[in-house]
């Protein structure tokens, strides 16, 4: 099997064996590790906790910072020490990390699960809370004059998934995170003329300036990110009139339920980004 094959991304389907995977007693380590380095250094303070709701949930972020994110674990620690281990989500990630050996398995561990509506759907279903990024690498690679902008891709499965479950969305929204390395270009075309997009799922293929290496391209080896402020607010929960298979079909319902969250999550995204 050659190496570009064996990281080659399927689309796959419910995966049960990752459902359960999650170690409470690693998070708690985690968490602990976490406060003591990346909130530290970051200067970083989280809002809203008090906003988590009871049951199941979709927390919705906007992804910050390429490969780093460190926001994600900023938050999961806050959410972590104000309401324990039920309250951490279960993150939605990519295929290509979760493949990666010695990686897939620690993200498996911390609660981490293949991106999959099978996945998504039956993780809600039992009542758990799953943190998603729509904009996935397309927003995590915006380049750095955009650092304070939402960018979806025009993505709305994360509201069709809600409306099936029938759970509400709270906007967790992050300021500050994606300065921490600096993408100039996001460089779409060089992904599509090298294939990465279809080998990988990746639309982007960044150039980016880091400490110590300077401008690199693509994924980012070991880096030291810069020491910036980080801000992260959990909003109040989105509710919506409707929901079941019917309203998640409803392409212009879906489209304003869209608009909506992402409206209130760049109005919070301006108003953080004030404070830095």
């Amino acid at each position: 099997m050659s190496l570009l094959s064996r990281f080659r991304v399927p689309r796959v389907g419910l995966q049960p064996r990752e459902l359960d995977a999650r170690d409470p007693q690693l998070i708690a380590r985690m968490a602990d590790l976490v406060s003591k380095t990346i909130v530290r250094y970051h200067r970083a303070e989280v809002r809203g906790v008090e906003r988590v709701p009871a049951g199941g949930a979709l927390y919705v972020g906007n992804h910050n910072s390429w490969a780093y994110t460190p926001d994600t674990v900023i938050f999961c620690d806050a959410v972590y020490r104000a309401h324990g281990v039920s309250a951490v989500p279960r993150g939605l990630a990519h295929s290509l990390p979760m493949k990666v050996p010695l990686l897939g398995p620690l993200l498996l561990r911390i609660g981490a699960v293949q991106a999959n509506h099978g996945n998504a759907e039956a993780l809600l279903a039992r009542g758990d809370k799953v943190l998603v990024y729509p904009g996935g690498d397309v927003e995590a690679a915006r380049p750095f004059r955009k650092r304070h902008q939402i960018d979806f891709d025009g993505r709305r499965g994360y509201v069709r998934l809600a409306l099936r479950a029938k759970v509400p969305i709270v906007p967790v929204v992050a300021a500050g995170a994606h300065a921490t390395t600096i993408v100039i270009d996001d460089l779409r075309w060089l992904a599509s003329l090298l294939g990465v997009d279809k080998l990988f799922r990746l639309k982007v293929w960044p150039l980016t300036l880091s400490f110590p290496l300077g401008l690199t391209l693509g994924p980012l080896p070991l880096f030291i990110p810069f020491p910036t402020r980080i801000l992260v607010e959990l909003l109040e929960p989105i509710t919506f009139e409707r929901g079941g298979e019917r309203a998640a079909a409803d392409d212009a319902y879906v489209r304003a339920c869209a608009d909506r969250v992402e409206a209130t999550m760049q109005s919070a995204l301006t108003r953080l980004a004030s404070e830095l």
